[in-house]
């Protein structure tokens, strides 16, 4: 991500106020978020910059949020409001995979956007900057369809919600992956979002990390915030996920040395190396994860333990010494001490620098190779002015972020010494081989058939990847009496067709999430179904006429009776009623996430639904299958005529004509 100098950027005419980014979200800031998900997410926008309301109907607002003040850093977070109409595709192929399917169309999406570098880049004036970066493309807009984003989290107008990507440090952001997960987790409880997916194809240097921090912790990264098992890949179920992750954690790690030990000498020694270092024994592969992650969160990176280690920046046929190169970082750094934290031109270090060093190249090469290194006690942070277009240095004080310098200097317990010996790169070196050549490229030997199991535990646990929190379990569904004389209920409806018992039957799975109606404590029925149906048209794209009928649940006979009278504390109320015009099972399966003209899926692994999986179709019966299933590899196309199983035994059964 960009260091952003908003306030300083005159070409960008905005109101001036600049939120906290560690606060954003927060009950009380920049609001209180007191209603349903629609009307906390019109409230926050009240608080936002109107950035542009282009002719198809895509309004789209940003903040400014401060990340941190010494040194500056402002980040923008937009807002893009996308009316269904606008949309290509009206089905969401994120409902259809974690299991929303049935959920029907709603009118609006509204995408959450820490951008990208190359988003943010284009914003170079206040008229032209978001029609740079919000170009329209066949009806769909160009933001929201580019990669990388810092974060881009995107709500139906239902409540119900996809984080689709974060980015950290890692990808170039200067934010962590745990503050972007925090200031998520804290716009999902701020706006009272229900549930919300995810699809942790998450990597580090070629590891799956659902596949590492299952091991090491029965949950995926994002299950700190609360993400749980919600679907799997290939017919995977949660029994079979939780199944495959306990029996790789509970693996002894004496039985892995005794059957690999004598054709692998490397695997031994690595699980001495860390059993050395823990003050606890480690027992199994679990175990041995978990250090290993822990450990590594509390090492400093290597960059840190020296003065001025600058073994970082020497390329294998440079041209300068390691002394001079030191020299020249010690030049540079110093220089960027004499600004006081502040961010300054590319040019005005070089020539800071220059009273000092003469050799140009030199100071060009340490430059370019300093970008976001740790020297000594300091970051070197740098980032393009998306406005100047100039590249611009910074330094940031991090002695407070690695206090083990300190303890590894005055303790005198030899055992702290030795464990702070492992570096950074060491340890992760030691997890990739551990990672492939027990969990992805187990060789069994004989009389250690078991070995075989643990690849295809781990692939059941890869293939366990769509994962939901339910932010509404907070919230109790019943009655409640709230301020100034108002009753918050939670309602659905029951769409039926305006015909026959047939169809009244067909329809009767068809039923929304609850909505929470907010009326006078004096209303009556006829209050209720009114905002009934003015609430569930304003959601859903398919419901605009959409006619309570009848009271569902209640035990009302005359309108005009109060709710109060009829409805139990704690009990949740379900009106029936129909859409107007004609409502066929075609049009009905039309207003659902989940697209008919998917065709059928029947895969023998056992899924039935379309799980976001590279699949095949057979040209006679048009059924649907994984093409991992029928064994045709990722890396080779899908042949132009394809014959399922099934339909190959059928043509070769059938008679020859004569």
């Amino acid at each position: 991500m960009l260091k952003v100098d908003v306030i300083g950027n005159k070409k960008r005419k905005r109101c001036g106020r600049v939120f906290r980014f560690k606060n954003f979200g927060e009950p009380g800031y920049p609001v209180m978020f007191s209603g349903p998900f629609r009307e906390n997410v019109n409230a926050l926008l009240e608080y936002a910059n109107s950035e542009s309301n282009l002719s198809i109907g895509m309004p789209i607002w940003s903040f400014q949020l401060e990340v941190h003040h010494h040194p500056p850093l402002h980040i923008l977070l937009f807002v893009i409001e996308e009316p269904t109409e606008a949309a290509l595709n009206r089905h969401c192929k994120h409902c259809q995979y974690v299991g929303w399917g049935n959920h029907f169309i709603c009118n609006k999406k509204y995408h959450f956007l820490l951008p990208s570098k190359e988003a943010l880049a284009t914003c170079t004036s206040c008229e032209g900057c978001c029609d740079a970066i919000v170009t329209m493309n066949n009806g769909k807009s160009k933001i929201i369809e580019l990669q990388g984003h810092m974060m881009h989290g995107v709500f139906h107008s239902n409540g119900f919600g996809h984080l689709l990507c974060v980015n950290g440090l890692e990808t170039g952001s200067n934010l962590a992956g745990n503050q972007i997960m925090e200031f998520w987790n804290r716009l999902c409880k701020g706006l009272q979002a229900k549930k919300v997916s995810l699809n942790d194809i998450s990597q580090k240097r070629g590891m799956e990390l659902r596949l590492v921090n299952g091991i090491a912790y029965s949950e995926p990264w994002f299950g700190r915030w609360g993400y749980k098992f919600s679907r799997g890949c290939f017919g995977v179920t949660q029994s079979m996920y939780q199944k495959a992750i306990e029996a790789i954690r509970s693996m002894p790690l004496y039985l892995l040395i005794h059957h690999i030990g004598n054709s692998n000498h490397d695997i031994p020694l690595i699980f001495s190396r860390y059993q050395t270092l823990s003050d606890q024994s480690l027992v199994t592969l679990g175990d041995l994860f978990r250090y290993m992650l822990d450990l590594k969160s509390r090492l400093p990176r290597e960059t840190c333990i020296g003065s001025y280690n600058t073994s970082a920046l020497i390329e294998f046929n440079c041209r300068w010494s390691p002394k001079r190169i030191e020299m020249a970082t010690r030049v540079i750094v110093e220089a960027l001490k004499r600004t006081e934290f502040r961010w300054i031109s590319r040019q005005e270090v070089r020539d800071a620098a220059r009273a000092y060093i003469g050799d140009t190249g030199l100071l060009d090469f340490v430059l370019k190779s300093l970008g976001n290194h740790v020297v000594g006690n300091y970051l070197v942070r740098r980032s393009l002015n998306p406005v100047t277009k100039v590249l611009e240095y910074c330094l940031e004080d991090i002695s407070n972020v690695y206090p083990f310098n300190e303890g590894l200097v005055m303790s005198n317990n030899n055992k702290v010494k030795d464990k702070y010996k492992i570096t950074r790169a060491q340890l992760m070196k030691d997890m990739i081989y551990l990672y492939k050549y027990i969990l992805i490229d187990t060789k069994p030997m004989m009389g250690s058939e078991f070995l075989s199991a643990i690849p295809l535990a781990a692939r059941i646990i890869l293939d366990g990847k769509y994962f939901i929190k339910d932010y509404f379990g907070d919230f109790p569904y019943q009655v409640e009496l709230g301020s100034e004389g108002k009753l918050n209920l939670y309602c659905t409806i029951l769409l039926r067709n305006k015909g026959g018992p047939d169809e009244y039957s067909f329809n009767k799975a068809i039923m929304p999430p609850y909505e929470c109606i907010t009326l006078k404590s004096s209303a009556t029925i006829n209050d209720l179904k009114i905002e009934v149906e003015r609430n569930f048209r304003e959601i859903y794209w398919g419901l605009r006429s959409f006619v309570v009928e009848s009271t569902g649940n209640l035990n009302a006979n005359n309108g005009n009776d109060m709710i109060l009278g009829v409805i139990e504390v704690g009990g949740k109320v379900v009106l029936e009623g129909w859409q107007g015009g004609d409502m066929g099972i075609n049009m009905i399966e039309q207003i659902c996430e989940c697209d008919p003209n998917n065709g059928i899926v029947d895969c023998t692994c056992g899924t039935k639904e379309d799980d976001g999986e590279r699949m095949v179709t057979c040209d006679i019966c048009e059924i649907w299958q994984h093409t991992r299933c029928v064994r045709i590899p990722n890396d080779e196309e899908i042949p132009h005529i394809f014959l399922c199983k099934r339909c190959e035994q059928e043509i070769v059964l059938f008679p020859s004509l004569p």
